[in-house]
Protein backbone atom coordinates (compact mmCIF):
# COMPACT_ATOMS: atom_id res chain seq x y z
CA UNK A 1 0.00 0.00 0.00
CA UNK A 2 1.31 3.43 -0.89
CA UNK A 3 2.61 5.56 1.95
CA UNK A 4 1.20 8.58 0.18
CA UNK A 5 -1.94 10.22 1.46
CA UNK A 6 -4.92 11.49 -0.49
CA UNK A 7 -4.33 14.98 -1.91
CA UNK A 8 -7.75 15.90 -0.48
CA UNK A 9 -6.74 15.18 3.11
CA UNK A 10 -5.99 18.29 5.18
CA UNK A 11 -2.35 18.68 6.18
CA UNK A 12 -0.95 20.06 9.39
CA UNK A 13 1.75 22.74 9.17
CA UNK A 14 5.26 21.67 10.12
CA UNK A 15 7.67 24.51 10.94
CA UNK A 16 10.88 25.02 12.91
CA UNK A 17 10.49 25.97 16.59
CA UNK A 18 9.27 29.52 17.17
CA UNK A 19 12.04 32.12 17.32
CA UNK A 20 11.85 34.57 20.18
CA UNK A 21 12.50 38.18 19.10
CA UNK A 22 15.91 39.50 20.14
CA UNK A 23 17.00 43.11 20.67
CA UNK A 24 20.48 44.32 19.65
CA UNK A 25 22.52 47.48 20.00
CA UNK A 26 25.43 45.98 18.02
CA UNK A 27 24.80 45.81 14.24
CA UNK A 28 27.24 42.92 13.72
CA UNK A 29 25.47 40.78 16.33
CA UNK A 30 22.11 41.63 14.79
CA UNK A 31 23.33 40.42 11.39
CA UNK A 32 24.71 37.27 13.03
CA UNK A 33 21.25 36.57 14.44
CA UNK A 34 19.60 37.19 11.06
CA UNK A 35 22.08 34.78 9.46
CA UNK A 36 21.52 32.08 12.05
CA UNK A 37 17.74 32.30 11.71
CA UNK A 38 17.83 32.34 7.91
CA UNK A 39 20.21 29.38 7.74
CA UNK A 40 18.09 27.39 10.18
CA UNK A 41 14.84 28.01 8.30
CA UNK A 42 16.20 27.33 4.81
CA UNK A 43 17.90 24.16 6.06
CA UNK A 44 14.54 23.00 7.43
CA UNK A 45 12.89 23.39 4.02
CA UNK A 46 15.74 21.71 2.15
CA UNK A 47 15.84 18.77 4.55
CA UNK A 48 12.06 18.35 4.36
CA UNK A 49 12.11 18.38 0.56
CA UNK A 50 15.02 15.93 0.43
CA UNK A 51 13.22 13.49 2.72
CA UNK A 52 10.05 13.54 0.59
CA UNK A 53 12.08 13.22 -2.63
CA UNK A 54 13.61 10.04 -1.17
CA UNK A 55 10.19 8.55 -0.46
CA UNK A 56 9.41 9.61 3.12
CA UNK A 57 5.68 9.64 4.06
CA UNK A 58 3.87 12.91 3.47
CA UNK A 59 2.37 13.91 6.79
CA UNK A 60 2.45 17.72 6.80
CA UNK A 61 2.85 20.90 4.84
CA UNK A 62 6.33 22.35 5.45
CA UNK A 63 6.72 26.08 6.03
CA UNK A 64 9.46 28.38 7.31
CA UNK A 65 9.60 32.15 7.40
CA UNK A 66 12.02 34.88 6.39
CA UNK A 67 13.76 36.69 9.25
CA UNK A 68 12.98 40.35 9.69
CA UNK A 69 14.61 43.32 11.37
CA UNK A 70 12.65 46.17 12.95
CA UNK A 71 13.08 49.44 14.80
CA UNK A 72 10.67 51.61 16.74
CA UNK A 73 11.19 55.30 17.36
CA UNK A 74 8.94 57.66 19.29
CA UNK A 75 10.73 60.94 18.63
CA UNK A 76 10.70 63.60 15.95
CA UNK A 77 14.23 64.44 17.09
CA UNK A 78 16.45 66.06 14.46
CA UNK A 79 18.75 63.72 12.54
CA UNK A 80 21.77 64.47 10.36
CA UNK A 81 19.92 65.84 7.34
CA UNK A 82 23.06 65.79 5.19
CA UNK A 83 22.59 62.03 4.73
CA UNK A 84 20.22 60.73 2.07
CA UNK A 85 19.58 57.48 3.98
CA UNK A 86 20.13 55.93 7.41
CA UNK A 87 17.11 57.45 9.19
CA UNK A 88 13.32 57.35 9.25
CA UNK A 89 11.14 60.39 8.73
CA UNK A 90 8.74 60.16 11.69
CA UNK A 91 7.95 58.14 14.83
CA UNK A 92 6.63 54.63 14.31
CA UNK A 93 7.54 51.00 13.76
CA UNK A 94 9.60 50.12 10.68
CA UNK A 95 10.48 46.66 9.45
CA UNK A 96 11.82 44.68 6.50
CA UNK A 97 12.17 41.01 5.69
CA UNK A 98 15.73 39.80 5.05
CA UNK A 99 17.18 37.18 2.73
CA UNK A 100 20.73 35.96 2.07
CA UNK A 101 22.23 37.83 5.07
CA UNK A 102 25.69 36.42 4.32
CA UNK A 103 25.61 38.00 0.86
CA UNK A 104 24.34 41.31 2.24
CA UNK A 105 26.34 41.29 5.49
CA UNK A 106 28.37 44.45 4.83
CA UNK A 107 25.30 46.30 3.57
CA UNK A 108 23.11 45.26 6.51
CA UNK A 109 25.75 46.16 9.10
CA UNK A 110 26.15 49.62 7.56
CA UNK A 111 22.41 50.31 7.37
CA UNK A 112 21.70 49.10 10.91
CA UNK A 113 24.64 51.05 12.33
CA UNK A 114 23.35 54.26 10.74
CA UNK A 115 19.85 53.65 12.15
CA UNK A 116 21.18 53.07 15.65
CA UNK A 117 23.32 56.19 15.45
CA UNK A 118 20.55 58.38 13.99
CA UNK A 119 17.81 57.38 16.43
CA UNK A 120 19.66 55.93 19.43
CA UNK A 121 17.43 52.84 19.45
CA UNK A 122 18.13 49.10 19.28
CA UNK A 123 17.04 46.88 16.41
CA UNK A 124 14.89 43.79 16.88
CA UNK A 125 15.46 40.54 14.98
CA UNK A 126 12.47 38.22 14.69
CA UNK A 127 10.60 35.89 12.35
CA UNK A 128 8.33 37.52 9.80
CA UNK A 129 4.97 36.22 8.58
CA UNK A 130 6.29 35.86 5.02
CA UNK A 131 7.02 32.24 4.07
CA UNK A 132 10.27 31.38 2.28
CA UNK A 133 9.45 29.79 -1.10
CA UNK A 134 11.12 26.40 -1.49
CA UNK A 135 12.73 27.51 -4.76
CA UNK A 136 14.54 30.37 -3.03
CA UNK A 137 15.61 28.27 -0.03
CA UNK A 138 17.95 26.32 -2.30
CA UNK A 139 19.60 29.50 -3.55
CA UNK A 140 21.13 30.16 -6.94
CA UNK A 141 23.14 27.49 -8.69
CA UNK A 142 21.60 24.61 -6.73
CA UNK A 143 21.09 21.35 -8.65
CA UNK A 144 18.09 19.59 -7.16
CA UNK A 145 17.79 15.84 -7.60
CA UNK A 146 14.36 14.37 -7.02
CA UNK A 147 12.57 11.22 -8.06
CA UNK A 148 10.17 11.79 -10.96
CA UNK A 149 7.44 10.11 -8.93
CA UNK A 150 8.09 12.02 -5.71
CA UNK A 151 5.34 14.55 -6.34
CA UNK A 152 2.95 12.58 -8.53
CA UNK A 153 0.41 11.92 -5.80
CA UNK A 154 0.23 15.47 -4.50
CA UNK A 155 1.35 18.78 -6.03
CA UNK A 156 4.50 20.38 -4.62
CA UNK A 157 2.52 23.57 -3.94
CA UNK A 158 0.42 21.61 -1.47
CA UNK A 159 3.53 20.74 0.51
CA UNK A 160 5.75 23.84 0.25
CA UNK A 161 5.35 27.54 -0.33
CA UNK A 162 6.25 28.69 -3.83
CA UNK A 163 7.04 32.19 -5.15
CA UNK A 164 4.03 34.48 -4.83
CA UNK A 165 4.08 37.09 -7.57
CA UNK A 166 1.19 38.90 -5.85
CA UNK A 167 3.65 40.07 -3.19
CA UNK A 168 6.77 40.32 -5.37
CA UNK A 169 6.49 43.86 -6.67
CA UNK A 170 8.06 47.31 -6.67
CA UNK A 171 5.36 49.18 -4.78
CA UNK A 172 7.82 50.40 -2.13
CA UNK A 173 10.46 51.56 -4.60
CA UNK A 174 7.79 53.19 -6.77
CA UNK A 175 6.43 55.13 -3.77
CA UNK A 176 3.02 53.47 -4.10
CA UNK A 177 2.97 51.31 -0.97
CA UNK A 178 0.66 52.46 1.83
CA UNK A 179 0.86 50.35 5.02
CA UNK A 180 -2.52 49.05 6.21
CA UNK A 181 -3.72 50.66 9.46
CA UNK A 182 -1.71 49.42 12.41
CA UNK A 183 0.95 47.79 10.22
CA UNK A 184 4.64 48.84 10.29
CA UNK A 185 6.17 50.98 7.57
CA UNK A 186 8.85 49.57 5.25
CA UNK A 187 12.47 49.88 6.30
CA UNK A 188 14.01 48.91 2.93
CA UNK A 189 13.07 49.47 -0.74
CA UNK A 190 12.79 45.73 -1.50
CA UNK A 191 11.24 42.82 0.37
CA UNK A 192 13.10 39.52 0.81
CA UNK A 193 11.02 37.67 -1.79
CA UNK A 194 11.51 40.48 -4.34
CA UNK A 195 15.28 40.26 -3.76
CA UNK A 196 15.29 36.46 -4.07
CA UNK A 197 13.38 36.71 -7.34
CA UNK A 198 15.98 39.09 -8.78
CA UNK A 199 18.95 37.07 -7.52
CA UNK A 200 17.60 34.06 -9.40
CA UNK A 201 17.06 36.15 -12.53
CA UNK A 202 20.57 37.63 -12.33
CA UNK A 203 22.13 34.18 -12.27
CA UNK A 204 20.00 33.21 -15.28
CA UNK A 205 20.68 36.29 -17.41
CA UNK A 206 24.36 36.84 -16.57
CA UNK A 207 25.67 33.34 -15.73
CA UNK A 208 27.51 34.64 -12.68
CA UNK A 209 26.64 34.40 -9.00
CA UNK A 210 25.32 37.38 -7.07
CA UNK A 211 28.30 37.21 -4.71
CA UNK A 212 30.57 38.35 -7.54
CA UNK A 213 28.69 41.56 -8.40
CA UNK A 214 30.49 44.77 -7.50
CA UNK A 215 29.09 48.11 -6.34
CA UNK A 216 30.10 49.99 -9.50
CA UNK A 217 28.51 48.82 -12.73
CA UNK A 218 29.20 49.55 -16.40
CA UNK A 219 26.50 48.70 -18.92
CA UNK A 220 27.24 48.47 -22.63
CA UNK A 221 25.36 47.53 -25.78
CA UNK A 222 28.35 46.18 -27.74
CA UNK A 223 30.53 43.09 -27.31
CA UNK A 224 33.57 45.14 -28.43
CA UNK A 225 33.59 46.86 -25.03
CA UNK A 226 33.46 43.52 -23.23
CA UNK A 227 36.38 42.19 -25.27
CA UNK A 228 38.46 45.24 -24.32
CA UNK A 229 37.43 44.96 -20.67
CA UNK A 230 38.45 41.27 -20.57
CA UNK A 231 41.81 41.99 -22.19
CA UNK A 232 42.52 44.78 -19.71
CA UNK A 233 41.30 42.78 -16.68
CA UNK A 234 43.31 39.66 -17.56
CA UNK A 235 46.48 41.69 -17.96
CA UNK A 236 45.75 43.39 -14.65
CA UNK A 237 45.43 39.99 -12.96
CA UNK A 238 48.66 38.73 -14.53
CA UNK A 239 50.48 41.85 -13.30
CA UNK A 240 49.31 41.40 -9.70
CA UNK A 241 45.88 43.05 -9.65
CA UNK A 242 46.75 46.62 -8.56
CA UNK A 243 44.25 46.36 -5.70
CA UNK A 244 41.77 44.13 -7.52
CA UNK A 245 41.60 40.57 -6.21
CA UNK A 246 40.00 38.49 -8.97
CA UNK A 247 38.38 38.58 -12.39
CA UNK A 248 35.18 36.57 -12.83
CA UNK A 249 33.68 35.61 -16.21
CA UNK A 250 30.37 33.93 -17.16
CA UNK A 251 30.18 30.45 -15.71
CA UNK A 252 31.83 31.81 -12.55
CA UNK A 253 35.27 31.29 -14.11
CA UNK A 254 37.74 32.98 -11.75
CA UNK A 255 41.22 34.31 -12.41
CA UNK A 256 42.94 35.44 -9.22
CA UNK A 257 45.33 38.35 -8.93
CA UNK A 258 48.85 37.24 -9.74
CA UNK A 259 47.70 34.55 -12.14
CA UNK A 260 47.45 34.57 -15.93
CA UNK A 261 45.09 31.59 -16.11
CA UNK A 262 41.70 30.85 -14.53
CA UNK A 263 41.33 28.26 -11.80
CA UNK A 264 39.66 24.95 -12.52
CA UNK A 265 37.75 24.27 -15.73
CA UNK A 266 37.98 27.43 -17.83
CA UNK A 267 35.73 26.19 -20.60
CA UNK A 268 32.65 28.43 -20.60
CA UNK A 269 29.35 27.12 -21.83
CA UNK A 270 27.12 29.05 -24.18
CA UNK A 271 27.09 32.74 -23.28
CA UNK A 272 23.92 33.89 -21.51
CA UNK A 273 21.60 36.61 -22.76
CA UNK A 274 23.39 39.38 -20.86
CA UNK A 275 26.85 38.14 -19.81
CA UNK A 276 28.47 39.82 -16.80
CA UNK A 277 32.16 40.23 -15.97
CA UNK A 278 33.41 41.21 -12.53
CA UNK A 279 36.71 42.79 -11.57
CA UNK A 280 36.54 42.23 -7.84
CA UNK A 281 37.88 44.31 -5.00
CA UNK A 282 37.48 43.96 -1.24
CA UNK A 283 34.10 45.16 0.02
CA UNK A 284 32.52 44.79 -3.45
CA UNK A 285 34.32 48.02 -4.42
CA UNK A 286 35.35 46.76 -7.87
CA UNK A 287 33.74 46.97 -11.30
CA UNK A 288 31.03 44.83 -12.89
CA UNK A 289 30.52 45.14 -16.66
CA UNK A 290 27.44 43.75 -18.41
CA UNK A 291 26.66 43.49 -22.11
CA UNK A 292 22.93 44.16 -22.10
CA UNK A 293 22.53 43.87 -25.86
CA UNK A 294 20.18 46.18 -27.73
CA UNK A 295 16.89 47.70 -26.64
CA UNK A 296 15.05 49.23 -23.70
CA UNK A 297 13.47 45.93 -22.64
CA UNK A 298 16.88 44.43 -21.90
CA UNK A 299 17.96 47.66 -20.20
CA UNK A 300 14.96 47.60 -17.87
CA UNK A 301 15.22 43.87 -17.20
CA UNK A 302 18.83 43.90 -16.05
CA UNK A 303 18.59 47.09 -13.99
CA UNK A 304 15.42 45.80 -12.28
CA UNK A 305 17.52 42.94 -10.97
CA UNK A 306 20.91 44.59 -10.36
CA UNK A 307 19.11 47.22 -8.24
CA UNK A 308 18.39 44.75 -5.40
CA UNK A 309 22.16 44.52 -4.79
CA UNK A 310 22.09 48.26 -3.92
CA UNK A 311 25.09 49.33 -6.05
CA UNK A 312 26.70 52.72 -5.49
CA UNK A 313 26.55 53.78 -9.16
CA UNK A 314 25.92 52.54 -12.67
CA UNK A 315 27.01 54.07 -15.98
CA UNK A 316 26.05 53.46 -19.59
CA UNK A 317 28.84 53.24 -22.17
CA UNK A 318 27.74 52.59 -25.72
CA UNK A 319 27.21 53.84 -29.23
CA UNK A 320 24.62 56.32 -30.41
CA UNK A 321 23.42 58.17 -33.47
CA UNK A 322 24.74 61.72 -33.55
CA UNK A 323 21.96 64.16 -34.42
CA UNK A 324 23.99 67.31 -35.14
CA UNK A 325 25.90 67.94 -38.33
CA UNK A 326 28.74 69.44 -36.27
CA UNK A 327 29.40 66.07 -34.63
CA UNK A 328 31.95 63.64 -36.01
CA UNK A 329 32.14 59.87 -35.76
CA UNK A 330 33.98 59.07 -32.55
CA UNK A 331 32.83 62.17 -30.68
CA UNK A 332 31.54 61.71 -27.14
CA UNK A 333 28.12 62.61 -25.78
CA UNK A 334 27.70 63.30 -22.06
CA UNK A 335 23.98 63.10 -21.31
CA UNK A 336 22.63 65.82 -19.05
CA UNK A 337 18.95 65.17 -19.87
CA UNK A 338 16.89 62.35 -21.35
CA UNK A 339 14.03 62.25 -23.83
CA UNK A 340 12.15 59.08 -22.98
CA UNK A 341 10.38 57.28 -25.81
CA UNK A 342 11.36 53.78 -24.63
CA UNK A 343 7.89 53.14 -23.08
CA UNK A 344 9.01 50.18 -20.92
CA UNK A 345 8.84 52.23 -17.71
CA UNK A 346 5.69 54.20 -18.41
CA UNK A 347 3.66 52.27 -15.80
CA UNK A 348 6.36 52.57 -13.11
CA UNK A 349 7.76 56.04 -13.77
CA UNK A 350 5.54 58.35 -15.85
CA UNK A 351 7.28 60.30 -18.61
CA UNK A 352 6.41 63.59 -16.91
CA UNK A 353 8.87 62.75 -14.11
CA UNK A 354 12.15 64.59 -14.84
CA UNK A 355 15.36 62.54 -14.73
CA UNK A 356 18.01 64.99 -13.48
CA UNK A 357 21.71 64.87 -14.21
CA UNK A 358 23.69 64.06 -11.06
CA UNK A 359 26.50 66.53 -10.47
CA UNK A 360 28.83 64.01 -8.82
CA UNK A 361 28.60 61.62 -11.78
CA UNK A 362 28.76 64.35 -14.44
CA UNK A 363 31.93 65.82 -12.94
CA UNK A 364 33.58 62.38 -12.75
CA UNK A 365 32.73 61.58 -16.38
CA UNK A 366 33.89 64.93 -17.75
CA UNK A 367 37.14 64.77 -15.75
CA UNK A 368 37.74 61.23 -17.00
CA UNK A 369 37.29 62.30 -20.63
CA UNK A 370 39.78 65.13 -20.12
CA UNK A 371 42.37 62.89 -18.44
CA UNK A 372 42.20 60.06 -20.98
CA UNK A 373 42.03 62.20 -24.14
CA UNK A 374 44.35 65.02 -23.03
CA UNK A 375 41.86 67.74 -23.94
CA UNK A 376 41.03 70.38 -21.33
CA UNK A 377 38.64 73.29 -20.87
CA UNK A 378 37.37 74.82 -24.10
CA UNK A 379 39.40 72.34 -26.16
CA UNK A 380 37.30 69.49 -24.73
CA UNK A 381 34.41 70.74 -26.87
CA UNK A 382 36.28 69.48 -29.93
CA UNK A 383 35.45 65.88 -29.05
CA UNK A 384 32.59 65.99 -26.50
CA UNK A 385 29.17 67.56 -26.39
CA UNK A 386 26.84 67.73 -23.41
CA UNK A 387 23.11 67.65 -24.02
CA UNK A 388 19.90 65.67 -24.26
CA UNK A 389 19.97 62.00 -25.25
CA UNK A 390 16.82 60.52 -26.74
CA UNK A 391 16.00 56.86 -26.22
CA UNK A 392 13.55 55.17 -28.57
CA UNK A 393 12.04 51.69 -28.72
CA UNK A 394 12.02 51.37 -32.53
CA UNK A 395 15.48 50.64 -33.95
CA UNK A 396 14.25 51.25 -37.49
CA UNK A 397 12.46 54.53 -36.87
CA UNK A 398 14.12 55.95 -40.00
CA UNK A 399 11.97 53.64 -42.16
CA UNK A 400 8.75 55.33 -41.07
CA UNK A 401 7.63 58.93 -41.47
CA UNK A 402 10.52 60.81 -39.85
CA UNK A 403 8.72 64.11 -39.41
CA UNK A 404 7.29 63.30 -35.96
CA UNK A 405 10.43 61.86 -34.31
CA UNK A 406 12.70 64.50 -35.83
CA UNK A 407 10.42 67.30 -34.66
CA UNK A 408 10.35 65.94 -31.10
CA UNK A 409 14.12 65.40 -31.05
CA UNK A 410 14.67 68.97 -32.22
CA UNK A 411 12.26 70.42 -29.65
CA UNK A 412 14.03 68.42 -26.92
CA UNK A 413 17.38 69.85 -28.09
CA UNK A 414 18.58 66.25 -28.45
CA UNK A 415 22.12 65.66 -29.63
CA UNK A 416 22.10 61.85 -29.71
CA UNK A 417 19.72 58.92 -30.01
CA UNK A 418 20.00 55.36 -28.70
CA UNK A 419 17.84 52.57 -27.29
CA UNK A 420 19.06 52.08 -23.71
CA UNK A 421 20.45 55.16 -21.97
CA UNK A 422 17.24 56.84 -20.81
CA UNK A 423 15.91 53.52 -19.55
CA UNK A 424 19.02 52.88 -17.46
CA UNK A 425 19.01 56.44 -16.11
CA UNK A 426 15.27 56.32 -15.34
CA UNK A 427 15.60 53.03 -13.47
CA UNK A 428 18.57 54.47 -11.58
CA UNK A 429 16.34 57.37 -10.57
CA UNK A 430 13.49 54.99 -9.64
CA UNK A 431 15.71 52.74 -7.54
CA UNK A 432 17.89 55.54 -6.05
CA UNK A 433 21.07 54.31 -7.77
CA UNK A 434 23.35 57.13 -9.01
CA UNK A 435 23.53 56.97 -12.81
CA UNK A 436 25.26 58.55 -15.79
CA UNK A 437 25.71 58.18 -19.54
CA UNK A 438 28.68 58.66 -21.85
CA UNK A 439 28.06 57.63 -25.47
CA UNK A 440 30.20 57.57 -28.59
CA UNK A 441 28.82 58.74 -31.94
CA UNK A 442 28.99 55.83 -34.37
CA UNK A 443 26.79 57.18 -37.19
CA UNK A 444 24.74 60.20 -38.23
CA UNK A 445 21.58 58.91 -39.94
CA UNK A 446 19.93 62.33 -40.27
CA UNK A 447 22.91 63.52 -42.28
CA UNK A 448 23.45 60.44 -44.45
CA UNK A 449 26.69 59.52 -42.71
CA UNK A 450 26.74 55.78 -42.09
CA UNK A 451 29.74 53.55 -41.47
CA UNK A 452 30.93 51.35 -44.32
CA UNK A 453 32.21 47.88 -43.30
CA UNK A 454 35.91 48.78 -43.42
CA UNK A 455 35.29 52.09 -41.70
CA UNK A 456 33.36 50.31 -38.93
CA UNK A 457 36.22 47.93 -38.21
CA UNK A 458 38.74 50.76 -37.97
CA UNK A 459 36.36 52.85 -35.86
CA UNK A 460 35.80 50.10 -33.32
CA UNK A 461 39.50 49.25 -33.15
CA UNK A 462 40.58 52.80 -32.37
CA UNK A 463 37.66 54.17 -30.34
CA UNK A 464 36.36 51.42 -28.06
CA UNK A 465 39.50 51.09 -25.94
CA UNK A 466 39.66 54.83 -25.24
CA UNK A 467 35.94 54.97 -24.43
CA UNK A 468 36.26 52.02 -22.04
CA UNK A 469 39.26 53.56 -20.27
CA UNK A 470 37.24 56.75 -19.77
CA UNK A 471 34.43 54.73 -18.17
CA UNK A 472 36.84 52.87 -15.91
CA UNK A 473 38.52 56.11 -14.86
CA UNK A 474 35.13 57.66 -14.06
CA UNK A 475 34.18 54.61 -11.98
CA UNK A 476 37.43 54.84 -10.06
CA UNK A 477 36.73 58.49 -9.29
CA UNK A 478 33.24 57.65 -8.03
CA UNK A 479 34.59 54.75 -5.95
CA UNK A 480 37.03 57.12 -4.26
CA UNK A 481 34.14 59.25 -2.98
CA UNK A 482 32.53 58.56 0.41
CA UNK A 483 29.18 56.78 -0.15
CA UNK A 484 27.34 59.53 1.73
CA UNK A 485 28.66 62.05 -0.81
CA UNK A 486 27.83 59.92 -3.85
CA UNK A 487 24.27 59.04 -2.83
CA UNK A 488 22.55 62.33 -3.51
CA UNK A 489 19.50 63.54 -1.63
CA UNK A 490 17.99 64.59 -4.94
CA UNK A 491 17.06 60.95 -5.57
CA UNK A 492 14.97 60.72 -2.40
CA UNK A 493 11.20 61.31 -2.31
CA UNK A 494 9.03 62.76 0.47
CA UNK A 495 8.64 59.45 2.33
CA UNK A 496 11.72 57.27 1.99
CA UNK A 497 12.89 53.97 3.41
CA UNK A 498 15.83 54.21 5.80
CA UNK A 499 17.96 51.68 3.91
CA UNK A 500 20.04 52.92 0.97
Amino acid sequence: MSKRISPLAPLDISSPPAFEPQSFDDPAKAVDALTELYDRNTAFLIESFTAIAKGAPITARHRAFYPQVSIETTSFGHIDSRLSYGHVTSPGVYTTTVTRPKLFRHYLKEQLALLMKSHNVPVVVSESSTPIPLHFAFGEGAHVEASASAFMDIPMRDLFDTPDLNTTDDEIANGEYIPPPGEPSPLAPFTAQRIDYSLARLAHYTATGAQHFQNFVLFTNYQFYIDEFCTWARKLMADGGDGYTAFVEPGNIITHAGSSTPEGDATPGRLPQMPAYHLKKKGHAGITMINIGVGPSNAKTITDHVAVLRPHAWLMLGHCAGLRNSQRLGDYVLAHAYMREDHVLDDDLPVWVPIPALAEVQVALEAAVAEITGYEGFELKRIMRTGTVGTIDNRNWELRDQAGPVKRLSQARAIALDMESATIAANGFRFRVPYGTLLCVSDKPLHGELKLPGMATAFYRTQVNQHLQIGIRAIQKLAAMPPEALHSRKLRSFFETAFQ
